[in-house]
């Protein structure tokens, strides 16, 4: 099966994101010492990394270099996150299932450095896809990842360029379904995957 590389975040996102008004809020900046007042943080934070990376279709947040972005950095107010509390928030985001660690050692956060970010949750991105096969009239097609992700019938879709963990996913509920198939080839290599739509 053809291989997907996965986007990077290693390039600087689009600065045209509306940031809510919040995010000129020095303080938000910092982390809160008062535990009601960090959870409040938190889920904004949250809500912000997910609203400014489904703007600039982001799937990965690689700490090591997003720390720069202006989603971290607002230069305006002379204010930016240190990189553990970012870290914090990443935690929390993947306790709610909302991004998913993808390198480090879960038993040391601290080398936790990259993740998947859900701005659409595996399960949401199977719908889509689903819909997309039916209105395409791909049922008992067989594409490979790259034909989902890259292909010239998904050019105007959400799925355009998903990172390939997620589209892993997605296709995995599917699979449970019973809306899809991975087909081999005589070597056992993954092929591509067959469609049925939607039951």
């Amino acid at each position: 099966m053809s291989t997907l590389t996965s986007p990077t975040s290693s390039s600087t996102p689009s600065t045209s994101f509306p940031f809510p008004s919040i995010y000129s809020f020095p303080p938000f900046f910092t982390r809160q010492p008062n535990s009601q007042t960090w959870t409040s943080q938190l889920s904004l934070w949250s809500s912000l990394i997910l609203a400014y990376c489904r703007y600039n279709r982001i799937w990965r947040i690689d700490l090591n270099t997003a720390i720069e972005w202006d989603l971290f950095n607002n230069r305006d107010i002379n204010r930016s996150l240190k990189l553990e509390t970012c870290r914090e928030i990443l935690d929390s985001m993947v306790k709610n299932g909302d991004a998913e660690w993808v390198s480090g050692s879960g038993s040391n956060p601290s080398k936790n450095t990259s993740a998947i970010i859900y701005w659409r949750r595996p399960e949401e991105w199977a719908n889509i896809i689903a819909d997309w096969i039916d209105s395409t009239g791909q049922k008992n097609a067989i594409l490979t990842l790259y034909e989902i992700a890259e292909g010239d019938l998904s050019y105007s879709q959400d799925f355009r360029g998903i990172d390939p963990t997620i589209l892993r996913k997605a296709l995995d509920v599917l699979i449970r379904r019973g809306q899809a198939q991975i087909m081999k080839s005589a070597d056992g290599e993954e092929a591509g995957v067959k469609f049925f739509g939607s039951q």
